[in-house]
């Protein structure tokens, strides 16, 4: 068979069962998009490249896949590299696909011509730069392999016009890689140091499960519970992790770190033992870190050697797959009481738990009524800021794969995108399968939601049942709140002088909205919001002057909270 380059990528992607792709078209790309009009691959027009891989973002983070996204080259691929860097810092699996000038081009200076592959290096796992047609033979199926393996994360092909039009003569495609990684992953775990943990474990007198966001990729919530219940070890989860062990459980002890409950990083303190699953000893988690546990002997489980001992050193390691890690662990654990241990828990819940807060338009108070209101597996995505803490303090995380966040970068523009993206996993799902679509809803700020708002009208377009809800303080809030607390009070360029009427630009684009003010009945307003089929924005006005607290001091002691 013949068929150009552009034309096996569409025919690779349709292989590998790829159902959405986003992205912009433009002069580099247009090939691919040409063949993708032959495609029966369902094309999201983002308004902007970041939107386009966030689009994705969202897919792959409810989905566990790589998704897809498109951009042209120069400013297409620059703006594109903002959600490639989120996706590594994350470990989420996504294959971007960029166009590029003509090969003979490349060097010159060319109209819309950038390094694509020198900067993408940095924040990838793997990229290419396709100099032949017949490489996309291979490289597509290495891509998703790259991608989804180990540790997750983004891969970058970029492919010059010249190469996209070029045609070759072919017997016929090859098969995809097959799926093999996961027995690879775990080749070289060693049962001796299983044996070891485990015993570590049953020895410890305070232990603590420290869970992280690579619980959720590798599947293995279900173990974490099984290893918790049968030893009773409180379980303590990252930013990232969320969801991973569910809120209400009695060994539950919410986020650690710098908004954690004082009893989650009290108790860590006490803690004789720590068993880190899929968590990487991050800044936001640790506060100052030679004050992280200081009595704590540390096992560290991860399938990325790199995070061994990079910032805290492990008593024991095992690298490798944490499903089969903990399955094989838990046979080896001990059902024990911990009565002394369990009791110190329930103490420092009820001495130092988080302020209930059931009045008015707080934001607490609007995140508990939400949640009271929606189904409890409904997915919900955040921006970055005072309103993505108060979310991770609240909000009633039950299940993996609910709460998607942008966690190692901190990209403001992140959620309304990335819930776009996670309402198209929703629709295209298998239903027989995997139960009726979940309900999406995004909480955002007015700052963050400025960085993307034009996602609005690809929102609009798509139809999808997305819920926008906007805490409006007029205010970049978590600037805010740190400039009051330690910069004496100097608000430089952390309040808007002039604001937008967002439901009303929510309503141009025929988005139903709604304001919510300080008087208006908040359960009954929401409760009519949140039933309406299709997007939906909700504004509401709160009070500017709210902190997120408790909070570490930007390199304090997690010990050293302030109120």
């Amino acid at each position: 068979m013949k068929l150009t380059g552009a034309q096996i990528v569409i025919k690779s992607l349709e292989r590998r069962g790829i159902e959405v792709i986003a992205g912009i078209p433009g002069g580099s790309n247009l090939p691919l998009y040409n063949a993708l009009e032959e495609s029966n691959i369902r094309h999201i027009l983002a308004r902007h490249e970041q939107s386009a891989g966030f689009i994705a973002q969202g897919i792959s983070r409810v989905t566990g896949k790589a998704a897809v996204c498109f951009a042209t080259s120069g400013p297409g691929v620059t703006n594109l590299l903002t959600a490639i860097a989120d996706a590594k810092l994350d470990s989420i699996p996504i294959v971007a696909i960029t166009g590029q000038v003509p090969s003979t081009m490349i060097g010159s200076d060319a109209f819309q011509e950038v390094d694509t592959y020198g900067l993408s290096c940095p924040i990838t796992k793997h990229s290419y730069l396709i100099k032949d047609a017949k490489e996309l033979l291979t490289v597509i199926s290495e891509a998703f392999e790259t991608a989804e393996s180990g540790r997750p994360g983004p891969v970058l092909i970029d492919i010059p016009k010249d190469v996209q039009n070029q045609v070759i003569e072919f017997d016929e495609l090859p098969e995809f890689i097959s799926d093999n990684h996961l027995a690879e992953e775990n080749s070289n775990i060693a049962e001796t140091d299983i044996r070891v943990a485990a015993d570590m474990i049953n020895k410890a007198k305070y232990p603590i499960l420290y869970v992280g966001g690579g619980v959720i990729h590798s599947e293995c919530s279900l173990e974490i519970k099984d290893l918790a219940e049968k030893s009773n070890i409180p379980v303590a989860l990252t930013l990232m992790g969320l969801g991973a062990f569910p809120e209400g459980h009695p060994l539950y002890l919410g986020m650690l770190g710098m908004h954690a409950a004082r009893y989650t990083n009290y108790l860590l303190d006490k803690a004789d033992l720590i068993i880190a699953v899929g968590a990487r000893f991050d800044d936001r988690a640790t506060g100052k870190l030679d004050k992280f546990c200081p009595n704590a002997h540390v096992i560290h489980i991860d399938i990325d050697p790199a995070e061994i001992n990079k910032n805290r050193k492990s008593d024991l390691f095992i690298i490798g797959n944490a499903k089969t890690i903990l399955c094989e662990m838990n046979l080896h654990v001990n059902e024990s009481q911990r009565t002394e241990w369990t009791d110190t828990v329930s103490e420092l819940k009820l001495q130092y738990g988080l302020k209930s807060i059931n009045h008015g338009l707080h934001p607490v108070n609007i995140i508990k009524t939400v949640s009271s209101i929606i189904p409890p597996e409904s997915i919900i995505t955040t921006d970055v800021g005072q309103h993505q803490m108060w979310v991770a303090q609240a909000y009633p995380f039950k299940a993996p794969r609910t709460l998607l966040t942008s966690g190692g970068s901190g990209t403001m523009g992140f959620g309304l995108p990335t819930a776009i993206g996670a309402a198209i996993a929703e629709q295209i799902k298998d239903t027989t399968k995997f139960g009726p679509a979940k309900k999406v809803v995004c909480f955002t700020g007015d700052g963050s939601l400025l960085m993307n708002i034009q996602e609005l009208d690809t929102l609009a377009e798509e139809n999808l049942d997305v819920k926008i809800v906007l805490f409006n303080n007029r205010r970049l809030g978590l600037v805010r709140q740190q400039q009051e607390l330690f910069f004496e009070k100097k608000y430089i360029a952390s309040i808007f002088k002039t604001n937008p009427d967002f439901a009303t630009i929510a309503s141009s684009f025929n988005i139903t909205s709604y304001n919510i003010n300080d008087g208006d009945n908040l359960e009954e307003v929401l409760n009519e919001a949140l039933a309406i089929k299709g997007p939906c924005f909700i504004n509401i006005n709160i009070d500017p002057s709210e902190n997120v607290l408790p909070m570490v001091p930007p390199g304090g002691a997690n010990s050293d909270m302030i109120d």
